[in-house]
């Protein structure tokens, strides 16, 4: 009998630089140039005008073609779910979500908080849900690498 487990995942950041020098490394075709994970991150050419679709490959071989739902530049957020994989997944969807909050006042006051959400199908596992998980941390921390920079 599989084990009970939540069908979502949070993680979050504080990433002590200025939401701009954040929010522009947040495109689906640059992840590669800060996810250290990433072999590479490109639009997927052939596709529809009217949809962003991205591939990211990763550095175990790993295809994912993400596309993206949702973009708002005025709230900072960007919503993509995976349309297609390699190796298949085990899973049937997930929709994620990252957003980004300037910190406006305080002993942090001009970093930024980072939420990277993912609400998988029912059929995802709790290994699929850690997986997650620490694949978003990583990349978070990489993301507070790449916008500190000077």
């Amino acid at each position: 009998m599989p084990i009970p487990t939540s069908t979502s995942v949070v993680e979050s950041a504080v990433i002590k630089a200025p939401l701009s020098h954040v929010w522009h490394h947040i495109k689906l075709q640059n992840f590669s140039n800060f996810w250290s994970a990433l072999k590479s991150s490109q639009f997927v050419k052939g596709t529809s005008d009217e949809t962003d679709v991205v591939q990211w490959v990763f550095k175990d071989d790993t295809q994912l073609e993400v596309k993206q739902e949702e973009h708002s530049t005025i709230n900072h957020y960007i919503t993509y779910s995976i349309i297609t994989a390699k190796p298949e997944l085990s899973y049937s969807s997930v929709l994620s979500t990252i957003r980004c909050f300037a910190i406006t006042s305080g002993e942090l006051e001009g970093s930024t908080f980072v939420e990277w959400t993912g609400n998988f199908s029912s059929d995802a596992d709790a290994g699929v849900i850690q997986d997650a998980k620490f694949k978003r941390r990583d990349a978070l921390a990489d993301l507070a690498k790449a916008a500190t920079k000077k």
